[in-house]
């Protein structure tokens, strides 16, 4: 026979888990999958465009040509902007011979009425060879994650989301056993209190 504190303590232990997990889903997995499917539709609506999630695009660095400003392993979010808000001194992400290359714009020139910009990474001695022109910038850089750039990759990838969705189906299965369990116990209990009824 079930002991009516042992009950409850099972209860109580079942109850903080619950709540460690459903954190852990609502907080950190949820927003992930959501955030991965948001990339993989823009990406399969626009496979020549770099997606981007609320304005923001997301690129990690390769090199250490922007350091000790951004260093080489950091995630950074830069966010397009209107032509007229690039400045001297602002940094860029833009398409470089195939990729991208995020540096810092250190003088504006104008050739046959169209405005380029000349770059540097600030950890170069030579300023970039090519002038970058508006069509060709991804974006103005607005923050880092220090070090997080793996990190980032990671939680982008297909297989993630996989691994996400099945935390998420798996979750789901424990809470209907859950709730099958305590349906269980409340039915004991109720057998219980109703044996004593009579006792008494």
């Amino acid at each position: 026979m079930y002991k009516i504190s042992k009950i409850s303590d099972e209860i109580k232990r079942t109850k903080r888990l619950k709540k460690i997990i459903d954190f852990i889903l609502y907080i950190l997995i949820i927003p992930i999958i959501l955030f991965n499917f948001i990339l993989i539709i823009k990406s399969f609506i626009n496979p020549n465009k770099i997606p981007e999630f609320l304005g923001y695009k997301n690129f990690v660095i390769i090199s250490r040509s922007m350091e000790p400003t951004i260093k080489k392993g950091d995630a950074i979010f830069i966010k397009e902007t209107s032509q007229s808000d690039i400045k001297i001194n602002d940094i860029i992400s833009f398409k470089d011979n195939g990729g991208i290359t995020t540096h810092r714009i250190i003088a504006i020139v104008e050739e046959n009425g169209i405005k380029k910009y000349k770059t540097k990474g600030d950890n170069n001695n030579n300023e970039d060879k090519d002038l970058v022109v508006y069509e060709n910038i991804e974006g103005k850089y607005q923050f880092k994650l220090e070090g997080f750039g793996n990190v980032i990759e990671m939680l982008k990838s297909k297989i993630t989301l996989i691994v996400f969705i099945i935390i998420v189906c798996i979750n789901y299965l424990y809470k209907a056993r859950i709730k099958t369990k305590n349906q269980k116990r409340k039915e004991i209990r109720q057998k219980y209190n109703n044996e004593r009824n009579k006792n008494i």
